[in-house]
């Protein structure tokens, strides 16, 4: 990795991470080397936690992905340029079990140094361990209008990853 990326600290991250997960979407994948998947994701978030960096994903069970995450102790998660909006909307819309999502033109994986893997493309990569995951709990919620969100009552579950490393394109 470290001859495309360079490791930086996780309050250095200048991006706001509001647009980043948002608006420009994430790349969340976990597996290793020769069987993983990933999805895009618009939800989540990034801070603080038991004195920790972390960012919090949110994954529905019936999803390719949820599998590899249950599985693995690491994952990463990834930011891409504008020009990579046509892949995000692939990943974000296909499951892998009806696409290759590893056969993907244009995306060249690689290993992170946890085994995880991200991808040559991305302007930024997240490196990140699961220290927790919970699933989302309809008697909680406080606004009910959010029920609306989940019309087949599909909660996700939410994993807060430990942000291992960063790593930032070289430019």
């Amino acid at each position: 990795m470290e001859k495309i990326f360079q490791e930086i600290e996780a309050e250095d991250i200048r991006d706001n991470v509001f647009r980043l997960i948002g608006k420009e979407w994430m790349l969340i994948t976990a597996g290793q080397k020769n069987n993983y998947n990933m999805m895009t994701a618009s939800w989540g978030t990034a801070g603080v936690l038991w004195k920790k960096p972390v960012i919090f994903t949110f994954v529905r069970p019936q999803r390719y992905t949820f599998q590899f995450m249950e599985s693995q102790p690491h994952f990463s998660v990834s930011f891409f340029h504008e020009e990579h909006r046509q892949m995000l909307n692939l990943c974000g819309t296909t499951s892998g079990r009806d696409l290759n999502k590893m056969a993907i033109e244009g995306l060249n994986p690689m290993e992170t140094t946890s085994g995880s893997i991200a991808f040559q493309e991305a302007k930024l990569v997240l490196e990140c361990r699961k220290i927790y995951y919970d699933d989302i709990n309809p008697d909680f919620f406080q606004v009910f209008d959010i029920e609306k969100v989940y019309p087949a009552k599909d909660y996700h579950r939410f994993y807060i990853g430990e942000i291992m490393r960063v790593w930032q394109k070289k430019a």
